[in-house]
């Protein structure tokens, strides 16, 4: 009977872990660990490491252009978790692993793109349940009253369980003084992170300076994020691989002129210090879907076209306000 039992309660148990795991409240190493019986201690959060699969995630980090040391970056941090499964499976002791970020850099300089890949590959990992990216900003964590501000944040934080939490511009939280509402919802993070250690990863990003000035404000945020990387501006070259890259991907080429007088635009926008207010790829992409909707409308304007013409953007489709080329 007591057998009986004990199978009972084993069942309902493993019904609750699963539910738990398919509501995102659970890695699937966690999961795993605690329906094996080995719930004991901290999970076993690099069980699941596949090199494999880690190898084909860094390969499409590899594709993306520049970010040569955030690259560097990310594989030392999966190479970390891989050797701690190595070390696991040799019974030896195991790091911790916290895996909350700080992203420093400009506008379009590729943050929230590593950021939905990294999520992905911590899924493959089994460190995170589902992987995705709830991105928000101050105003979709502060609130308007006393005890609003908690609320907001503490849903943002329950849609990204399992997840990645993106906060652009996080500093922002910051602004407004002592009494303002923002800094309760900074609070509210810190022990959200501290209260779902595990359950997600927390990245924040923004500008440089204001980031670093940012982590002065509250004495529990700098041991809370770990791993700092920064996102350099791209230099021309590298923009007009991205525009390469932008107009290959939607079946069109860029043609000598374009490329030309484009390339004097982004060496124009860089030299006159204003890399600040460039927003770097994001510019870019405007800048080609705006030149393919020009495109669209030269074509249209005419009577005959062959497939070269369908595919090819010419110095034609692209322009700026005041520019004479």
């Amino acid at each position: 009977m007591r057998h009986q039992v004990n199978r009972m309660v084993s069942s309902t148990q493993s019904q609750e872990v699963i539910k738990r795991y398919r509501e995102g409240e659970l890695a699937l190493a966690e999961a795993l660990q605690i329906l094996s019986g080995n719930s004991a201690g901290s999970p076993d959060q690099t069980a699941l490491v596949s090199k494999s699969k880690l190898l084909e995630y860094m390969t499409r980090m590899d594709d993306l252009v520049g970010l040569g040391e955030v690259k560097q970056t990310v594989r030392e941090i999966f190479a970390f978790v891989y050797m701690q499964q190595k070390r696991q499976e040799r019974h030896l002791k195991s790091e911790p692993t916290v895996l909350h970020m700080v992203f420093r850099g400009n506008p379009g300089t590729g943050k929230t793109t590593v950021a939905r890949l990294l999520g992905e590959m911590f899924r493959e990992c089994g460190l995170l349940a589902k992987g995705h990216l709830v991105e928000v900003e101050r105003a979709d964590l502060v609130g308007e009253y006393i005890g609003h501000t908690a609320q907001k944040t503490k849903e943002v934080v329950g849609k990204a369980l399992g997840g990645v939490l993106f906060i652009d511009e996080a500093y922002s939280l910051a602004r407004g003084g002592d009494k303002d509402f923002g800094r309760e919802s900074i609070d509210c993070l810190v022990k959200s992170m501290e209260d779902n250690r595990n359950r997600f990863i927390a990245i924040i990003a923004g500008y440089p300076k204001e980031m670093d000035e940012f982590l002065r404000t509250n004495p529990g945020l700098p041991s809370r994020f770990p791993i700092h990387l920064t996102f350099p501006d791209y230099s021309v070259e590298e923009l007009l691989k991205i525009a390469r890259q932008m107009a290959e991907n939607r079946q069109y080429r860029l043609e000598f002129t374009a490329e030309a007088k484009l390339r004097r635009r982004i060496a124009q926008l860089l030299s006159d210090g204003a890399s600040r207010n460039f927003s770097n790829a994001r510019w870019v992409r405007n800048t080609v879907e705006r030149a393919i909707r020009k495109h669209a409308v030269r074509l249209f304007d005419n009577t005959q076209y062959s497939v070269e013409d369908l595919m090819t953007l010419t110095w034609a489709d692209f322009s700026w306000e005041g520019d004479r080329l």
